[in-house]
């Protein structure tokens, strides 16, 4: 299946990577918690890691083991595991690798809930540096003796700032640094990760691959790419034969085993299927809102609009360096003397939801949600004003959309 189109090697993943039984070309669901042994020497050498097997429901079953599998493929990687949402694969990845004196640099356009747990993660002893990752050359300046590691976004949310992902790349190779990459608003349809140098992908699989608002997951996959024997913390019991797998087994060893944040095999069906869909939704979604982008930044009752598809964007060139599409999320600021939470209820069409990678198209106030938490100071200095709007784009008709804002507009 190597030569064949994306969409068609997604469709056919389960039944050809995964070969369900008795003809099945899905993987079935499978909700035993407990797995029995025959031979108790199997059970030993399943727990001894000297053999793979299910042995209990919160460490692994055949359902998120067949998800896992269409990852690791979609993402040309040697392994992936999942969690039971991007925040739970996003924690359990840092505590499973870092320790109390280590640094970090992190994007300073983080979304909120990932800052959120690194201001925790900083009162454990770990050293976060936040900076401007449109520049490599910020990220460069923030490099210490004890730093650890990179960890951006690849389009932040909601301004739709865009990492410097290459040259990013190119400085964690050189200086031997765990390069993770949250690749949540452009899936592997949009970019190809491995590419840039990421030696871990994280994402959330409730947004674009689930696709319908009703499945919760998250996932990080390993592209092979890191060297795991220059990274010191690796427990002797978690250096397997395959050296690649090192980071993989410490990361379902301490951070999904340990810490129980477990993705349930009717979630990891649930996204499986959905996933078979994503390049059709996401090729719909990101004409939308390309669309919807074009019609607001030539609307007198909006300010400015973020959207990397636009050429006044400030990293537009290389955007169409690096992604396929432009995603389909984008903000924008009214004007002073439009209110934003008058005009988003007038909106008909348009859910008011938190959310993102919906089949519909959802809109909230940026500083009075999302991002309250953070306070003004720092919501200034990510360029998120008291009047912005996020939108995450979904794939209903584009005139529907855009008339909807019409006679939201008209409104207000």
């Amino acid at each position: 299946m190597k030569n064949k189109g994306f969409t068609t090697r997604l469709v056919h993943a389960d039944r050809l990577i995964n070969q369900p039984a008795h003809g099945a070309v899905h993987e079935p669901t499978t909700n035993s918690v407990l797995f029995e042994f025959k031979d108790v020497a199997d059970l030993v050498s399943a727990f001894q890691g000297k053999k793979a097997a299910h042995m209990y429901g919160r460490s692994s079953s055949g359902s998120a083991a067949a998800l896992q599998n269409i990852l690791t493929n979609m993402e040309q990687g040697v392994g992936a595991v999942t969690f039971s949402t991007g925040m739970a694969a996003i924690s359990a990845t840092f505590i499973s690798l870092f320790r109390a004196g280590d640094h970090l640099i992190v994007s300073h356009f983080l979304f909120g809930n990932s800052r959120n747990f690194l201001d925790t993660f900083r009162e454990l002893g770990i050293e976060i540096t936040y900076v401007d990752v449109t520049d490599v050359a910020n990220v460069k300046a923030a490099v210490k003796e004890n730093t650890k590691g990179v960890f951006l976004e690849t389009i932040a949310n909601p301004v739709t700032q865009v990492a410097d992902l290459a040259a990013i790349g190119q400085l964690c190779a050189e200086q031997g640094l765990i390069y993770m990459i949250d690749t949540t608003m452009t899936p592997s349809y949009l970019f190809d990760a491995k590419s840039v140098g990421a030696s871990l992908t994280l994402a959330s699989l409730t947004k674009y691959y689930a696709g319908h608002g009703n499945a919760l997951g998250g996932v990080v996959v390993d592209t092979g790419v890191y060297d795991w024997t220059k990274h010191e913390y690796i427990d002797a019991r978690y250096r397997v034969a395959d050296v690649n797998l090192w980071g993989l087994t410490q990361i379902r060893k301490k951070g999904l085993r340990d810490m129980g944040a477990t993705l349930a095999p009717e979630a990891a069906h649930a996204i499986s299927v959905g996933m078979e869909t994503m390049a059709l939704r996401l090729e719909r979604t990101c004409h939308n809102a390309m669309q919807l982008a074009s019609y607001l930044h030539n609307h007198p009752k909006v300010a400015k609009v973020n959207y990397p598809g636009l050429s006044d964007h400030p990293q537009h060139f290389i955007s169409r360096e690096y992604f396929k599409h432009y995603g389909g999320i984008l903000s924008f600021d009214l004007q002073a003397d439009v209110d934003c939470l008058a005009f988003l209820n007038e909106l008909e069409l348009v859910l008011a939801a938190t959310h993102l990678g919906d089949t519909r198209t959802l809109a909230l106030p940026v500083a009075q949600t999302i991002y309250y938490d953070n306070g003004a100071e720092q919501r200034k200095t990510m360029g998120i004003s008291d009047n912005m709007i996020r939108m995450s784009v979904g794939i209903e008709d584009t005139d529907d959309l855009i008339a909807d804002f019409e006679q939201a507009f008209a409104k207000v």
